[in-house]
């Protein structure tokens, strides 16, 4: 599984941003797509989530202003990020996760960063 990300980007606090991830497979086949995030001197965590439950999870600081969605035919996941605001500013990867023969499999894009200003 490849993945690739784009729409990182500058923007002002309060601003929106909309980060899009393609998969080289078909997404509905995937366990769970998402989103995590990484700043500087911190460690990489779950932004948000989309389980093959249709089940979706978020991280409690982003909640009631980031969305996440699926586009099956289109093989895309995205993030919907709205009222930015600098803590947000990070590189975001997406993630896919299936699981095979061998187990667990996970997959990473290649990043994407998100820099709001104050």
């Amino acid at each position: 599984v490849q993945l690739q990300a784009s729409g990182g980007g500058l923007v002002q606090a309060g601003g929106s941003l909309r980060l899009d991830c393609e998969a080289s497979v078909t997404i509905g086949s995937l366990n769970a797509v998402g989103w995590y995030r990484q700043a500087p001197g911190k460690e990489r965590e779950l932004v948000a989530r989309c389980l093959s439950s249709r089940t979706t999870n978020y991280a409690e600081s982003v909640k009631g202003r980031f969305t996440i969605s699926r586009d099956i035919p289109k093989n895309s996941v995205y993030l919907q990020m709205n009222s930015l605001k600098p803590e947000d500013t990070a590189v975001y990867y997406c993630n896919a996760v299936w699981f095979g023969v061998g187990g667990r499999n996970n997959a990473w894009g290649q990043g994407t960063l998100v820099t709001v200003s104050s």
